[in-house]
């Protein structure tokens, strides 16, 4: 991004049973004011209730007086925007868990000079931008230590880019779902892969390989125009403070507004719900043979938006 974008979060206030919202304009944090929306400047407001959501934290242990999210979602929907993470991700999940497979498709790819078929992503990626629905419910912020589930041995992460909606759409162009984004963040798209493979191939999608949880970036940006940056935001992976990968948005199949336009055909669209770009290329352990084990502190950054940081414990 160019220019910054006026920052986005929200402050557990324990002793007056509340969440403050705050903004960042370029001169330090302030209360989100009713001057803030005439100027354009809108955050959407939380679907939930100041007792759901503090008894959310309360469950994580967060202190008082600490950043959480910047926007509660009420839903997730995650796409697979980039190719070159579906086919990399395909060769780093064979070279773990299916290693034939793995060795005959790099024959494949070293005598032909082309991508193994399998490795690439299924034929309707090419039509239409496609996702599968998380759970909005086990999104936490930046900063809460990460176990990994009781059933996987296989912890990832991924470095994704999300937006939140901050109007209602049905059937809209991809200008008008442009125009109705309000806020974008970061997200880390957890993932059990030793159970993802098994629950891909059932045909019903992704389950407890990534529903168990999800993060999110404890600052937003927000303002007019934000539709437009998201095509250049560049992101880093790092873990245990050793830079692991650079990579960025660039190469997008679709944008974030022609893939939410397409959600919107035919289903009614609300304010506060996310969607996620998919991984980055090169933003997940998979794709760089680099898995979490306990004692890792993992670090994703998306320029000028934010950063999700995590202790990955036993």
């Amino acid at each position: 991004m160019n220019l910054p974008l006026p920052r986005v979060r929200r402050v557990l206030d324990h002793a007056r049973h509340r969440i403050d919202t705050q903004v960042d304009t370029g001169s330090g944090w302030r209360a989100h004011g009713v001057s803030d929306r005439a100027a354009g400047l809108v955050v959407p407001d939380s679907a939930f209730t100041t007792d759901h959501e503090i008894a959310r934290y309360d469950a994580l242990g967060l202190a008082d007086g600490v950043e959480v999210l910047p926007v509660c979602p009420v839903s997730f929907r995650d796409f697979m925007l980039f190719e070159q993470h579906a086919v990399n991700a395909a060769r780093g999940m064979a070279r773990r868990f299916v290693p034939a497979g793995y060795r005959i498709g790099r024959v494949y790819e070293t005598l032909t000079r082309r991508t193994f078929p399998p490795f690439r992503p299924h034929a309707l990626w090419y039509r239409e931008p496609i996702y599968y629905m998380s759970n909005a419910q086990t999104i936490v912020p930046s900063g809460v230590p990460i176990t990994a589930p009781p059933y996987s041995r296989a912890l990832d992460f991924e470095l994704e880019l999300g937006v939140v909606l901050g109007a209602p759409l049905r059937d809209a162009t991809p200008e008008q779902a442009a125009a109705a984004i309000a806020a974008a963040v970061v997200i880390n798209d957890f993932s059990a892969r030793d159970v993802q493979l098994a629950e891909m191939r059932s045909g019903f999608g992704p389950q407890r390989a990534k529903h168990f949880i999800t993060s999110m970036s404890v600052t937003a940006v927000a303002g007019s125009g934000l539709a437009a940056r998201l095509g250049d935001v560049r992101g880093t992976v790092a873990v245990n403070g050793k830079v692991l990968s650079r990579t960025g948005t660039q190469t997008m199949r679709y944008t974030l507004a022609e893939a939410i336009a397409h959600v919107s055909r035919g289903e009614q669209l609300y304010p506060g719900e996310l969607f996620s770009s998919g991984t980055l290329p090169g933003g997940c352990g998979m794709e760089l043979g680099r898995w979490l084990a306990p004692g890792d502190d993992l670090r994703l950054e998306l320029e000028g938006i934010g950063v999700i940081e995590h202790r990955i414990q036993e």
